[in-house]
């Protein structure tokens, strides 16, 4: 029996890669009856596999009369649909929108694409990368000298799958006083940009340089930045508020001329951070501020993170298929969340996953006989 705040939620998951199997990954664990339909013997990368865990999984050939009729069926007592293709493809499959609100005007259906579903490159192929680049907010990550790809967590999953979540549940949400189901548009590039909100609205007030690593949350400012340590590991400091900048500079036994905000002496407190912080092993440091208010947290690899004591104390990573990864976040009081379960393959759960939507075992049989 599902549990988590989303149970009684019935989701058609169309098969595709990154933020739309975490979209979906995300709304399985918060509760919601999900079914993965993929195409026969599978698809993906492989390497993405995680993410297809805590749901079934059935295989149909959405090319061939049989396996649309399936899609459909399911949508008749679904809530949301989700698809990750290319604008146009689920049209031409014949489980586009119209098709689906078609046969239940109640459906919410998710969209997940890079560029969106309109507009001059709605068509054209890309990345997390990409999709980052052209709306300014890879311009604003790395040093001087050129932007640094903060692998895909700004696009992909952040600017991707959390803002698909987002819209899926408005819409479910609003759908409860209208009656009506809805498109969800959910574009990387929308996204990522609205994740630069504050510093865009920081560059229109003067408060941000359209420069890398001249202002305060880019790493110019040497009070929020990594620095190496005497065994070439790193910790990060992020004393922003002055009280908690003058811990920080306690803590390193400095005395600094120039106040925190003084630019001129940026590069002699960096300087001076950096030497001190050389001093001293990056879990020493670690040792010595705990318990402060400095803001320095070690910066730990992903080995090394669901070993940290803050981490495991509040079971933030779990083990699923003999693989450690992190479990569904947030956290709710009344309607807990399920353990994760491992990724199913494609076409594993054909009868089962079948059956419990609906479907007689007679209709299963003619479906792959």
């Amino acid at each position: 029996m599902a549990t988590g705040p989303l149970a009684g939620i019935r989701v058609v998951e169309l098969a595709g890669i990154g933020p739309a199997p975490f979209a979906c990954l995300l709304l399985a664990e918060l509760g919601a009856d999900v079914i993965r339909v993929d195409r026969p013997g599978g698809s993906g990368l492989g390497v993405t596999d995680g993410l297809n865990r805590s749901r079934p999984c059935i295989a149909v050939d959405l090319k061939t009369p049989e396996g649309v009729a399936v899609v459909l069926r399911l949508v008749e007592s679904a809530d949301v649909l989700i698809e990750g293709l290319r604008p146009g493809v689920t049209e031409r499959l014949g489980v586009g929108p119209d098709a689906c609100l078609s046969r239940n005007p109640r459906i919410v259906y998710g969209r997940m694409t890079g560029w969106g579903q309109e507009g001059p490159m709605a068509q054209m192929a890309g990345h997390d990368i990409n999709y980052a680049a052209i709306t300014g907010a890879l311009h604003t990550i790395g040093p001087k000298e050129r932007p640094l790809q903060a692998v895909n967590l700004v696009a992909d999953f952040g600017g991707g799958a959390m803002f698909l979540v987002v819209g899926v549940l408005a819409a479910l949400l609003e759908r409860g006083s209208s009656g009506r189901g809805q498109v969800v548009d959910a574009a990387m590039v929308d996204g990522a940009a609205a994740l630069a909100t504050m510093i865009y609205t920081m560059l229109g007030t003067g408060h941000w340089i359209d420069r890398r690593q001249s202002n305060l949350l880019d790493g110019g400012a040497p009070f929020y930045d990594t620095y190496q340590c005497k065994d070439g590991r790193f910790v990060a400091v992020g004393a922003l508020e002055p009280q908690f900048y003058r811990a920080l500079v306690e803590g390193l036994g400095l005395t600094l001329e120039g106040g925190q905000l003084d630019v001129a002496h940026w590069p002699a407190h960096r300087a001076a951070f950096a030497a001190a912080f050389l001093t001293r092993t990056r879990d020493e440091w670690a040792e010595h501020f705990a318990g402060t208010d400095a803001c320095v947290a070690p910066v730990l690899g992903l080995t090394e993170a669901p070993r940290h004591p803050h981490m495991a104390a509040r079971g933030t990573f779990t083990t699923v298929d003999g693989v450690v990864q992190p479990t569904v976040a947030p956290r709710f009081s009344r309607t807990p969340t399920g353990a994760p379960t491992p990724p199913r393959k494609a076409g594993e759960d054909n009868e089962t996953a079948l059956l419990a939507w609906g479907f007689t075992a007679e209709e299963i049989k003619t479906l792959w006989s």
